[in-house]
């Protein structure tokens, strides 16, 4: 009896191990024959027999809830933007209140400072004093009255002065240029303040991707790296705010009064985070398989409409116009083949922007900032028609222009005369075309 108690209980663990292991191929077989399941999402879990690292990539950091990374970035770059617009209010507040101040100053002095009349007090009543000076009634001007104290603004404070004065020196001063041999040309660097920016962006994206936990998970067959998709979703909220950085007609410039000009620098930098952020996207999908032999196939069964091509096209379709974006951009590239770097830059980015409406196929809030791209896009072309002369139907230029006359100096100068209604105020400048000669 006992040897044949021993065998049914030795049947009987034989027939539980078996049970759970066709539950756990049952589990990979079901990731498997899914194909319709949209990439990454909603992996089946979980049960009682799903494998710790399905629990983990499904409770630790959920794929659904991956688009707070992008939202991240819009929180930074709101805040950034905010405080230079009220640092530019208070500015011009001040500015204002300074002006009508002095104004008002200058009229009392013109009052107080002179007779009544051209005419009258031959002899003022200050002859025989000693007293020589206006008002000739009440107290004697000073340098510092309380009139003077009573109008002033919240800028006559001394700690505020000192800190304003401290933050422009330590901002406002150029760095020097390096020239690395006599002849060459030197290298022109950043102003502090545009430094200040651009890294304290860079260390926000690259903590933002790297500190939260895990980097990656288990197996590729669990769904897409957590790295990966922390690095592609704060990229895709980049696209809105580099895209606004070039426009000549854009909000920032509206809320910050920075010209077009000066924030130029901060789209070149910011599409250079965005490279380094698709790269970092991009190797982990390359890495991941290589720790588990099988895992691209299951992998591959969480795309729709894959076959015939490269699983990663879509990806490397975004990539490659933004790397040719980029490397074609860089100064010594740029100033030497400037003319084609006009002509390219403009269609190089219109695929770019189309290969990622491919690429993010809506997942997540993706769209969400590829649209916000295109909208900002659009309404910056529709508000220069405004700032054109011949699109305004009060002038003589409506819809033909103006007439020019280009003469030639010496020194290789030339002087251009244009006849025209516009107004001007001191520092503007225009852009000129001239379609034909």
């Amino acid at each position: 009896m006992p040897a044949l108690s021993e065998i049914l209980a030795r049947r009987a663990g034989i027939a539980i191990s078996q049970i759970q292991g066709a539950t756990l191929s049952t589990e990979y077989e079901m990731l498997e024959a899914v194909p319709d399941l949209k990439k990454r999402v909603s992996i089946p879990c979980c049960n009682s027999s799903s494998p710790p690292g399905l629990i983990e990539a499904t409770t630790v950091d959920p794929w659904r809830k991956s688009g707070k990374y992008a939202l991240g970035w819009i929180y930074f770059s709101i805040i950034l933007l905010v405080l230079t617009a009220l640092i530019r209010w208070y500015s011009f507040w001040n500015d204002k209140v300074r002006t009508a101040t002095h104004k008002d100053r200058m009229e009392e002095g013109g009052k107080t400072g002179s007779p009544d009349t051209d005419y009258e007090l031959s002899a003022l009543s200050t002859d025989k004093s000693t007293r020589k000076f206006f008002p000739r009634e009440g107290p004697l001007p000073t340098g510092d009255t309380e009139a003077a104290k009573k109008d002033s603004t919240i800028t006559s404070s001394r700690f505020l002065n000192v800190g304003i004065a401290v933050v422009r020196w330590a901002f406002y001063r150029p760095i020097p240029a390096w020239r690395f041999r006599k002849g060459w040309r030197p290298v022109v660097f950043p102003s502090i303040g545009v430094i200040t920016i651009v890294s304290a962006a860079l260390a926000f994206v690259v903590l933002y991707c790297f500190v939260p936990q895990p980097l990656y998970w288990q197996s590729i067959r669990f769904g897409s790296p957590p790295l990966a998709i922390r690095a592609g979703m704060i990229a895709v909220a980049m696209m809105p705010w580099i895209v606004a950085l070039s426009m000549k007609a854009n909000f920032i410039s509206m809320l910050t009064g920075i010209g077009h000009e000066r924030l130029n620098v901060l789209h070149r930098w910011l599409a250079y985070i965005c490279l380094l952020l698709s790269l970092i996207h991009t190797v982990p999908f390359y890495i991941t398989p290589i720790w588990e032999k099988g895992g691209v196939r299951t992998f591959k069964t969480f795309f729709q409409n894959t076959q015939g091509y490269y699983v990663y096209g879509s990806g490397i379709a975004a990539l490659v116009p933004l790397i040719f974006l980029c490397v074609h951009s860089l100064p010594p590239l740029r100033r030497r083949f400037y003319e084609l770097f006009v002509t390219v830059h403009v269609p190089a980015a219109i695929v770019l922007l189309g290969m990622l409406f491919w690429h993010c196929r809506n997942y997540l809030t993706s769209w969400n900032y590829l649209f916000a791209t295109v909208g900002i896009w659009a309404a910056s072309y529709a508000v220069r028609l405004f700032y054109l002369n011949w699109t305004n139907p009060w002038r003589m230029s409506w819809l033909i222009g103006e007439e020019a006359a280009v003469t030639l100096l010496p020194e290789n100068a030339m002087k251009i005369t244009i006849p025209t209604q516009v107004r001007w105020k001191p520092g503007q400048y225009v852009y000129i075309r001239m379609p034909g000669v």
